[in-house]
């Protein structure tokens, strides 16, 4: 994509996408780039990094930071990861606060609401989220609860703008970069055209593991789970016309019971993980790969200072 850096009203800057935990933050961030840069569960608290989206536009650009959901921490992890919230928010141009259109306003989204009251003159456009799961009478209800909660916890003034939508079916996704870009700086562009992501790709292969690793286990795992990308490297011994890479990656639970879940009987879970994540790194990588996935035990590792900064946190 060639960017006109020359057209009047340019605008470029950052955007974070906050929210109680899985309140559809990821979910909004691909459907608003148009590709996954950030991995989806229904399992709270799945982001663990923030992850830069690029919204090219001919008008304007967009980089989009997604953020760990907030939360009242438990362990050092959480506290990190509350932490990584708080500085994202003091360097970006708008905040984008996800409420889920499903779920009642809680003492979650209270508690950042009136962390984001405490930024004096940043905006914050309240982004309803999930439209697709609920009938128009309970949205509009929603919508009015929203705009009380903007007032109660930022001012007279309430939320910059209110916007329903929702990423599943495309809804209002476009009304949300328009919001969005308008709060921007007037700006030259500050990505290259064609750029979506600035996340190394041994970050984004990670992810994707844990992404498939995550899907359809018990409660216990989610937070337990760490991946770290061992290497990337090309097979040896191939052709030009028949390369391939090889992937090695280890996956990290706390305990072995976890270590059990994650493998499977007999292995099955874990081929499963494989065949679920091959996809989408083959994707990311544009070459064909054989993922090398192992399951290692860390004992305690979101409580050991040390081992959070070996697994990348």
């Amino acid at each position: 994509m060639i960017i006109d850096t020359e057209v009047e009203g340019y605008r470029a800057g950052f955007s974070v996408l906050v929210g109680r935990p899985n309140a559809g933050k990821s979910t909004l961030t691909n459907a608003l780039v148009g590709r996954k840069v950030a991995i989806t569960s229904a399992k709270p608290q799945t982001t663990r990094h923030t992850i830069r989206g690029i919204v090219h536009r001919d008008d304007g650009q967009l980089i989009l930071v997604d953020t760990p959901g907030l939360h009242r921490p438990r362990t050092l992890l959480g506290q990190r990861l509350n932490d990584l919230v708080a500085d994202t928010l003091s360097e970006v141009d708008a905040i984008g606060f996800c409420l889920p259109a499903n779920e009642k306003i809680g003492p979650g989204d209270r508690y950042i609401a009136q962390q984001l009251g405490a930024l004096r003159r940043k905006p914050v456009v309240a982004l309803v989220t999930k439209t697709d799961l609920v009938h128009r009478g309970a949205l509009a209800q929603q919508l009015t609860a929203v705009q009380e909660l903007g007032v109660e916890t930022l001012g007279a003034d309430g939320f910059t703008d209110i916007v329903p939508v929702s990423a599943a079916d495309g809804h209002q996704v476009d009304t949300v970069t328009d919001v969005l870009i308008e709060q921007m700086p007037l700006s030259p562009p500050l990505y290259p055209g064609g750029e979506l992501t600035d996340e190394p790709e041994l970050v984004l292969v990670a992810e994707l593991v844990r992404e498939a690793a995550l899907e359809g286990v018990r409660d216990e795992l989610p937070h337990s789970l760490a991946v770290v990308v061992e290497e990337i490297v090309p097979r040896e011994g191939r052709s030009e016309d028949n390369q391939m890479l090889d992937v090695r990656v280890n996956l990290f639970v706390e305990r072995s019971s976890q270590k059990a879940i994650v493998i499977g009987r007999r292995g099955e879970r874990l081929r499963e993980v494989g065949t679920a994540a091959r996809k989408g790194i083959e994707a990311l990588l544009g070459e064909r790969i054989y993922l090398d996935l192992h399951v290692k035990i860390a004992k305690d590792w979101q409580r050991d200072p040390k081992q959070l900064v070996r697994l990348g946190f």
